[in-house]
């Protein structure tokens, strides 16, 4: 019975259940980035007019707007898969729990990152919606850009657990922030890549983040191109080795 397991469900379905009283906590998830939009796209948007992206030019809230809700879904993912992965893996130890069920290692790893990608979706879909109200989508193309989030959802998900596999106590989570602020700063979300010096477009173009602003960018202004498969290629195949990476590690860690 043990080897047959018991699919990811129950697993999202108990995560679920535990987080039906908190849902306001999905509120202060997205308050954030509306601040930001506030702040950065419709105040500052007024200095800095419009910007230049692919011989186009787009306003500055239109800007900000995409790389806000690429950062929502990157926020929501991040959040559930290390603070609290950690908070039922170390502290609760409900993961082993779960062990003692005929869940399989890759049926509680899959429902935990299929709960953490949702709360990052529902981050990104509420953003999607004051995005429409502010005025702030361009394109019908905008309408694929939730599946991309949850697709960036699914990216930090999988590096966030697998992170976590390896933190030992709770301050270890500073070594977190010192990757997460400076991707959400410099990958694109506020500034077009050509204010960085040329040497930093490789290291900015690399990470996750910037595939993600890039992709959900250009489909809220209508500027698809080939250029975006190649953005939906790097998040899949970072996706699948970090979920990989992690079934990997965490059956190092129980079964060994």
């Amino acid at each position: 019975m043990k080897a047959l397991g018991a699919g990811p469900l129950p697993v999202f379905e108990r995560n679920a259940v535990a987080f039906r009283n908190q849902w306001w906590v999905l509120l202060s998830g997205v308050a954030e980035p509306i601040l930001y939009l506030l702040g950065m796209g419709l105040g500052l948007g007024g200095l800095v007019g419009d910007v230049k992206l692919e011989a186009h030019l787009v306003s500055y809230p239109v800007f900000v707007a995409a790389g806000l809700m690429a950062s929502s879904a990157m926020n929501g993912a991040i959040f559930e898969s290390t603070f609290n992965f950690f908070f039922k893996m170390k502290e609760t130890h409900t993961i082993d729990a779960m062990l003692y069920t005929p869940l399989r290692m890759r049926d509680v790893l899959l429902g935990e990152v299929g709960w953490s990608v949702a709360r990052g979706g529902v981050y990104s879909a509420m953003f999607l919606v004051i995005a429409l109200a502010f005025g702030t989508i361009e394109s019908w193309w905008a309408a694929l850009s939730l599946p991309s989030a949850i697709l960036i959802a699914i990216v930090f998900s999988s590096m966030g657990t697998f992170f976590t596999t390896y933190v030992r106590t709770w301050a270890d989570f500073d070594l977190m922030q010192l990757a997460i602020l400076p991707m959400f700063m410099c990958s694109t979300t506020f500034f077009p890549l050509s204010v960085y010096p040329g040497w930093a477009h490789p290291i900015v173009q690399a990470t996750p983040l910037y595939n993600g602003v890039a992709l959900i960018r250009d489909l809220h202004t209508g500027l698809v191109g080939w250029h975006d498969v190649g953005h939906v290629l790097y998040l899949v195949l970072m996706g699948v080795l970090f979920a990989w990476l992690t079934i990997r590690r965490m059956s190092n860690l129980f079964f060994a």
